[in-house]
């Protein structure tokens, strides 16, 4: 019988007892219908799965009982850090879910000249919230142990600067003719732009070139937004992470 994969809020630790929150509670009793006696494997985002046996189950909390704790092996070694210009619709949470499935450690929704999306503070606030629980689930699906982390918006070229000193860092755009098998490296950290519908700017393309990034691409045809990404991780994963073909 599978074990289920939950992702808890509580700082976890080994061979003690615990009681989980109610929105935790809510969703081992009512989702996945587990009763007192059954097991589970437990994670809090810091790398590590913790066995535990279901003790005490009521509608607003379940308590729990863990066993040692064992280290999660699905962290590619190849760092990346995503910044996606933002869409609308569900594209965006798209891209957060696939790219969880894919490795990516860190992803930071942008604004950008032609971003259709305008968000005020407040429903910034609750899409990153909603963001970050699509990550979650996606974690949960596909048995890492670590959470993506998603950073609040941020201005495309404020994102540009922030991180073109932190290892590898690439703009993909179809106007290009540079492939990424031609990059003569063995990058640790990779950060990737992603342009959104419209496509990044000539002027934003020419900022992030001249800020040390890379342009490239990957052929004649143009990808959509959230199918770039996906894309690009891929074949990153493939030459410089934890793929094997």
């Amino acid at each position: 019988m599978r074990v289920p994969k939950i992702y808890t809020e509580t700082l976890l630790s080994e061979n003690v007892e615990l009681t989980l929150n109610e929105k935790e509670a809510q969703h081992i009793v009512k989702v996945l219908r587990m009763k007192a006696g059954e097991n589970l494997r437990l994670f809090d985002g810091s790398g590590s799965f913790y066995p535990a046996t279901i003790v005490q189950t009521n509608k607003k909390s379940v308590v729990i009982q863990t066993t040692h704790a064992e280290a999660g092996l699905s962290e590619s070694k190849l760092h990346t850090h995503l910044g996606q210009v933002m869409s609308r619709g569900d594209r965006m949470d798209y891209v957060i879910q696939k790219s969880t499935e894919l490795g990516i450690n860190e992803i930071t929704p942008l604004t950008s000249e032609r971003c259709e999306l305008k968000l005020n503070a407040e429903r910034a606030e609750k899409r990153i919230k909603h963001w970050q629980q699509v990550a979650i689930s996606a974690a949960e699906q596909c048995g890492r142990a670590c959470i993506p982390v998603i950073h609040p918006v941020a201005n495309i070229n404020d994102w540009v600067q922030q991180n073109k000193d932190k290892g590898l860092s690439l703009v993909l755009h179809h106007r290009d003719t540079q492939k990424l098998s031609d990059i003569q490296t063995t990058p640790t950290h990779v950060n990737l732009l992603i342009g959104p519908e419209g496509g990044l700017s000539q002027t934003e393309i020419e900022f992030a070139t001249q800020s040390s990034y890379i342009s490239s691409t990957f052929g004649p045809r143009v990808m959509r937004t959230e199918t770039a990404p996906v894309a690009c991780l891929s074949i990153l994963q493939w030459l410089w992470g934890d793929f094997q073909i």
